[in-house]
């Protein structure tokens, strides 16, 4: 990764793996841009039993996220299983920690892309999506969807929205991302890369 190029933010929370691999797959899309970089970054577990901690390096997968990812990033990807047609517990705990950077202006102009991924088929994937947005709009990011001009989003059913992309990963988590949700993830990277290209002006 050269130290100029733009670095885009894939920030996720997985418990079983699904959110994940679409992360991985935002990934694959903005470093399909010539001169993007994605990083990818996790939040940490929270826990209703106050003594609860997670380790300070996660057994797998991505690290976690520092505040200084906000302020070195050009763009953000930002995605979170659904809870309840609404965002995991980590990632609002997450966000609801960022009033510095909230403050100082951090994120604003920016570029950011949000995904989910639902145990049920109408389990509230827009309705995630959507409530990511809201933390993003206070930080005054510049949000990006997928447009219809991607032919995969007029077919198919369970992965993706103009919003941003979805995955139905069923009950256990082990269903298969679908050929239509790889293609509109990866474009949903790549959007968002080349979004960031441009208001910089590179």
């Amino acid at each position: 990764m050269k130290a100029s190029n733009p670095t885009i933010l894939v920030l996720y929370y997985s418990r079983h793996g699904a959110t994940r691999r679409l992360a991985e797959l935002i990934a694959q899309g903005v470093e399909s841009v010539a001169g993007c970089d994605a990083r990818l970054r996790t939040v940490p577990a929270v826990s209703t039993v106050i003594e609860a901690t997670e380790p300070e390096v996660p057994k797998e997968g991505s690290p976690y996220v520092e505040l200084k990812d906000l302020e070195e990033c050009a763009g953000l990807a930002l995605g979170s299983p659904t809870r309840f047609g609404n965002m995991a517990a980590a990632m609002k705990y997450f966000w609801d920690g960022t009033s510095s950077q909230w403050l100082s202006g951090t994120l604003s102009g920016k570029p950011a892309c949000v995904f989910t991924s639902t145990g049920s088929l109408h389990g509230g994937q827009e309705s995630t999506l959507l409530s990511m947005m809201l933390p993003l709009m206070h930080h005054g990011m510049l949000l990006l969807g997928l447009p219809y001009t991607q032919p995969a989003l007029m077919t198919t059913a369970s992965g993706g929205s103009p919003y941003g992309a979805t995955h139905w990963s069923g009950i256990n988590g082990t269903h298969p991302i679908s050929e239509d949700t790889r293609a509109l993830t990866i474009a949903l990277g790549k959007r968002l890369a080349e979004a960031a290209c441009k208001l910089r002006g590179s």
